[in-house]
C-alpha cells in the first residue's frame, strides 16, 4: 500500500540531498545487490515477496559483516521474510507484525544525547502508522537495541514501542526507523531530521 517511488524514492532523496548526501534509489533486486557492496549507507525499505533472493541476502549480510552501515526503514522493520529470520534477529533487532490504524500518533525522544536525535523535537506528533515494534518485549535471541525515540501508547497493544533505535553489532552501525507511511511522515520536519542524521551517523560522516 506504500507509494515507494514517491515517498522512499523522491521525497527521502530530496531530504538526504538537502543534507548534502548523494542518493540512488532502486527497486531492482540485481541493482541493489550490486550497490550494497560500496554504498556508504544502505537504506532498506523493502519487504516485497521474492526480493530476498539468496544473492541479495548474502550481499546484505556481507555488507554488514564488513562494517558498512544500514538503515531499516518503515516496512524494512517488518517480519517480512519468514524464511530469513537472521534479518530480524541480527539486523532489525526484533521486528513488527502489526500496527495501529493510520492516524495521529506521538513520538517522544528518550536519548537526546545521541547524534541521530540532534535537532529533533523532544516530543512531536504526526499522522502515521504506529508500528508495534517488539510487542510484548524484546524477542529471545535478537540483537540488543538502544531505543532513541518511542511512540505514544498503542491503541492495540497498550504499550509504547521503539520508533528510532540502533541495533548492536560488533562492526556495523545499524539504525531502525518505523516511521514513513506517506507524505505526512516523509514531509514532517522531525522525520526528515532523523533520516538525515541517521544517514550521516551510519556513514560515519
Amino acid at each position: 500500500s506504500h507509494k515507494f517511488h514517491e515517498f522512499f524514492g523522491k521525497a527521502d532523496s530530496a531530504t538526504l540531498e538537502t543534507a548534502g548526501l548523494t542518493t540512488h534509489y532502486t527497486e531492482d533486486n540485481e541493482q541493489a545487490i550490486e550497490e550494497l557492496a560500496n554504498a556508504d549507507v544502505a537504506i532498506i525499505s523493502v519487504n516485497r515477496n521474492g526480493f530476498d533472493t539468496p544473492e541479495y541476502r548474502q550481499a546484505l549480510m556481507d555488507r554488514i559483516d564488513a562494517g558498512k552501515g544500514v538503515i531499516m526503514l518503515h516496512p524494512g522493520t517488518w517480519y517480512g521474510y519468514k524464511n530469513w529470520p537472521e534479518l530480524n534477529a541480527k539486523v532489525v533487532g526484533g521486528g513488527t507484525r502489526g500496527h495501529d490504524k493510520l492516524g495521529p500518533m506521538g513520538v517522544r525522544v528518550v536519548n537526546r544525547r545521541h547524534p541521530i536525535m540532534k535537532g529533533v523535537s523532544k516530543e512531536f506528533e504526526l499522522v502515521d502508522e504506529l508500528y508495534m515494534m517488539n510487542s510484548g518485549g524484546h524477542p529471545d535471541g535478537a540483537a540488543k537495541i538502544r531505543v532513541l525515540a518511542e511512540s505514544s501508547v498503542s491503541v492495540k497493544s497498550g504499550e509504547r514501542h521503539p520508533v528510532v533505535w540502533t541495533t548492536e553489532h560488533p562492526k556495523a552501525r545499524i539504525v531502525g526507523i518505523t516511521l514513513g507511511h506517506d507524505e505526512r511522515a516523509h514531509g514532517h520536519p522531525d522525520y526528515q531530521t532523523i533520516l538525515a542524521n541517521a544517514a550521516k551517523w551510519v556513514a560515519r560522516n
